[in-house]
């Protein structure tokens, strides 16, 4: 059994938080107000927005080292909706891995609603989790807490392609916002 702690949990850690359960692994969540509880999960999922992330690194220095620490951000300008905070050849992600290099960082759930996650579905297929990283032991345990809840994982391959997986989650968010797609809705992914 997984111990998975979710910084964070609002609609997405909710979500996440449940998929976890689904599985047969624990959760434990902590909130802005728990800042003197220790990590203690050997999965860690930053489930708060992109600007907030820092601080929680900082806040809880050295409580990710040796763990898996999830990125769920999509780092989107969302005073204008026009485009990525991050460098054109970086990601949010590579920059929480530079902050946690004892840390095996992956990026997961940014291209996923809340509601696909909770219901398993976007439309007439399963939620499919798309998840880069550089350590395939880190990418392979989170991606068995996925199919064991019920849904798909699918390796989409190094740290590096967490710029296309950002892009994406802004793409589906900006599709959303415009009332393009539904909330309960997104991209599927046929396999």
């Amino acid at each position: 059994m997984t111990q998975v702690s979710i910084i964070g949990p609002g609609a997405m850690g909710s979500a996440i938080a449940d998929l976890v359960r689904r599985s047969g692994n624990t959760v434990e969540l902590l909130g802005r107000d728990d800042t003197g509880k220790p990590v203690t999960g050997d999965i860690v999922v930053l489930a708060v927005p992109y600007g907030g992330v820092a601080g929680v690194i900082a806040q809880r220095e050295g409580q990710f080292d040796g763990k898996v620490v999830v990125d769920i951000t999509n780092p989107v300008d969302f005073s204008t909706m026009d485009s990525l905070t991050v460098a054109a050849d970086g990601s949010a992600t590579a920059e929480i891995a530079e902050a946690l290099p004892r840390s095996q960082v992956v990026k997961a759930f940014n291209t996923n609603f809340a509601a696909t996650l909770s219901q398993g579905n976007v439309g007439e297929q399963p939620t499919t989790v798309l998840i880069a990283g550089d350590d395939a032991g880190a990418k392979a345990a989170l991606a068995q807490i996925v199919t064991d809840a019920g849904l798909r994982a699918v390796d989409t391959g190094p740290l590096s392609r967490a710029r296309e997986l950002e892009a994406l989650g802004f793409l589906q968010i900006g599709l959303a916002a415009g009332e393009k797609i539904a909330w309960t809705g997104g991209f599927a992914v046929v396999a």
